[in-house]
């Protein structure tokens, strides 16, 4: 006759104990990651003018060590990333390179009208390319035919772009220039361009002169419409009050010393110097 073998509880008691525990482990860890917010969730938004870029990544790491708050920045050209806000796009504070796309914004209703603030007035340079062989002193000397190319941001979204445009319209000497341009997608993008040496010169923000190695001159002010830069917090935005909180910190005291490095000027301040060569 076949013979049962007749297991004890006791046999499988441990196995069992195990199970559960692994069993009731995975249920935290479910019911943990259902009660999180995704990272993406939990950050800051902010969109920003190119021009800010070197500043603002200053800017938000120190902020992130004040307040715990963790920012991401989608940086861009100032008339792209309005129109991104336009169609909706998910942002909370908006940074932009002219006053104008604000005050165009609040038209439309799409900004906190309490939020908005200059919190820098523009400068722009004549930066000149390491390869360049040309003779270039002042911003006339680029319409000297042995310059053969200028990379500017582009002016029909760019307000750097625009300031260049109305600089060499102020000189005389934009239909000249005009087919020697190089248009970049934002005023960073026009920097590359001279870095890379695909051009003679480029005309850029004084912010981002100051952070590279090259020759570089500040054009007259009088030259162009003022660069006022502003910022404000987008209505409905998800996180409001962190938005507000970074605004108060850029034009603080603890943000307006990085952002006077960078050569974020007020209006009234004296404009950073480019370095004896």
């Amino acid at each position: 006759t076949a013979r049962v073998k007749c297991i004890h509880i006791n046999e499988v008691k441990f196995p069992m104990k195990v199970f559960y525990l692994a069993l009731l482990f995975s249920l935290l860890v479910i019911a943990a990651s259902c009660g999180k917010p995704a990272e993406s969730e939990e950050k800051l938004i902010v969109a920003a003018a190119s021009d800010l870029i070197p500043a603002f990544r200053e800017l938000g790491t120190r902020f992130e060590q004040a307040t715990g708050i963790k920012i991401t920045f989608n940086f861009s050209s100032t008339g792209i990333l309005a129109r991104q806000i336009e169609n909706g796009a998910p942002v909370d504070l908006f940074a932009a390179a002219n006053i104008g796309f604000i005050d165009g914004l609040e038209k439309k209703g799409l900004i906190i009208p309490d939020t908005k603030a200059l919190y820098a007035r523009g400068r722009i340079t004549l930066w000149i390319a390491p390869t360049n062989k040309a003779e270039i002193t002042k911003l006339e000397d680029l319409a000297r035919p042995e310059v053969e190319k200028i990379s500017i941001a582009n002016p029909e979204h760019a307000p750097y772009g625009t300031a260049a445009r109305e600089a060499f319209q102020s000189l005389g000497i934009w239909s000249t220039v005009q087919p020697k341009c190089v248009f970049g997608d934002n005023v960073r993008h026009a920097l590359q361009y001279a870095e890379a040496g695909e051009v003679n010169a480029a005309i850029v923000a004084l912010s981002l002169s100051v952070q590279t190695n090259g020759k570089w001159i500040l054009i007259p002010q009088e030259l162009h419409q003022p660069l006022d830069q502003a910022l404000a917090v987008i209505k409905g935005a998800k996180r409001e009050k962190e938005a507000r909180q970074f605004a108060l910190f850029i034009n603080g005291p603890q943000g307006r010393p990085i952002m006077r490095k960078y050569g974020f000027i007020l209006p009234g301040e004296e404009p950073v110097s480019a370095p004896e060569k």
